[in-house]
């Protein structure tokens, strides 16, 4: 049912920019074969549906829904524990196939912008809907405890390359950097809904490491 949901918004996004039906369905089999791989516990479709649910719900708030939805899609398209830069790699993934489409340049350029926001969760321009898209993004850290803890787990399988005394050193690094930041979440509705939940919820992580 998700992979339905999933293939009717993306034909309804492509649909104005390409006469080519081909096309539209050479992305969604990219997205879905990417987003399908065998190493991915956390950064999946399940994740990828979860974002378009909250895009949905959200969607009155959002200016450019367009460029929101087609930064959703690809902004974990390339995802390797062993690189660091995903982000990069998924932007210009990104670009690569809107290019063969009539999907304007200057939005093709913002929505490698909010890709690449995913590797530091930074708003320079304080751009609305990049606040957005970056709680989007964030939502599973403000869940209910054994839900987080489900979360954690999975992300801990998708870094089982690695040995606890590197990966622990590591998760430390990234809570510690959420937890100095004034807020996690940069809108007000993510803040009164779910910071207090998310910062406990990464205390308790850091604690077990």
């Amino acid at each position: 049912m998700q992979i339905d949901t999933l293939n009717n918004v993306w034909n309804q996004l492509l649909e104005p920019y390409t006469k080519s039906q081909a096309l539209i369905d050479q992305g969604f089999e990219l997205i879905i074969r990417h987003y399908s791989a065998t190493d991915r516990h956390y950064h999946n479709l399940h994740h990828l549906y979860a974002l378009l649910q909250l895009q949905l719900e959200h969607s009155d708030l959002i200016a450019d829904n367009e460029n929101f939805l087609l930064a959703i899609f690809f902004h974990d398209l390339i995802y390797d524990v062993k690189r660091a830069d995903n982000e990069e790699q998924s932007a210009m993934a990104a670009a690569e196939y809107l290019w063969q489409t009539s999907y304007p340049a200057a939005d093709i350029e913002g929505v490698m912008h909010f890709i690449r926001a995913t590797k530091t969760h930074v708003n320079a321009n304080a751009h609305p809907d990049l606040d957005y898209f970056l709680d989007f993004d964030l939502s599973i850290l403000g869940t209910t405890a054994d839900v987080y803890a489900g979360y954690a787990k999975q992300i801990r399988e998708e870094y089982h390359i690695y040995t606890d005394d590197v990966y622990n050193a590591g998760r430390k690094k990234v809570l510690q950097h959420f937890l100095d930041q004034p807020s996690i979440y940069k809108t007000e509705g993510f803040r009164e809904q779910r910071e207090t939940i998310a910062r406990q919820n990464l205390l308790t992580e850091l604690q077990s490491l």
